[in-house]
């Protein structure tokens, strides 16, 4: 019974899509970058669509630029007008960045810039379902129950990874502890030894200029 709670929420997750959507207008500048992060687990299908408004040769060159934070690229697309997708499978687990630069090529006055709609799928709604169920020759049900088998699975890794890593964690907290536990004993020796050398070497001292 108590099993059941954790799978009827595993199944609403998966009906949550792994993906979301950001809107926002870029100034035209020269330089400047403004990036949206997120984190993706390694060997992991990413999917970016970029959708730009403008027109080429309006005095305004819109770049994407696509990396991690372990040094990892994934593509560098420029003079972005209209859709763009680009797809790629992450090497790390780490966080990446999708950058956009709006270069300011002509001045024409005013304050020029491009309206950007940005979404990213992860995992399994990174896929064409549309593609596999042509392809596989599957019943929409079918589909659907493949998506949502594919989505737990992810959710189920991902769990395991915070277990794996709240492990390490737990572990590296215990071996700070106890190296802490040794420097204060270590170092609670080292004040006893050294009280009790000042003592011996005072006494003696004392002694020799015949004080005590």
């Amino acid at each position: 019974m108590a099993r059941q709670p954790v799978l009827y929420a595993l199944l609403s997750l998966a009906l949550l899509p792994f993906s979301w959507a950001l809107k926002f207008d870029l100034a035209a500048h020269t330089g400047r970058e403004r990036c949206i992060r997120n984190f993706v687990a390694k060997d992991t299908l990413v999917l970016v669509t970029a959708i730009v408004d403008g027109q080429k040769g309006d005095g305004q060159q819109v770049n994407m630029h696509i990396k991690d934070a372990v040094g990892n690229e994934y593509g560098r697309p420029k003079d972005i007008v209209g859709e763009k997708r680009m797809a790629f499978t992450s090497h790390a687990d780490a966080a990446f960045d999708v950058c956009f630069e709006n270069q300011l090529v002509s001045s024409r006055g005013g304050s020029p810039s491009r309206h950007i709609e940005l979404d990213i799928d992860i995992g399994a709604d990174a896929r064409d379902w549309s593609a596999i169920q042509a392809q596989e020759k599957l019943k929409p049900v079918e589909t659907e129950l493949r998506r949502i088998e594919e989505l737990v699975g992810e959710i189920v890794g991902e769990m395991d990874y915070l277990r794996t890593r709240e492990q390490k964690l737990r572990d590296t907290n215990e071996s700070t502890n106890e190296r802490v536990k040794w420097f204060a004993f270590g170092t609670m020796g080292m004040l006893v030894g050294l009280g009790a050398w000042q003592v011996v070497y005072l006494r003696a001292y004392f002694r020799s200029k015949h004080l005590i």
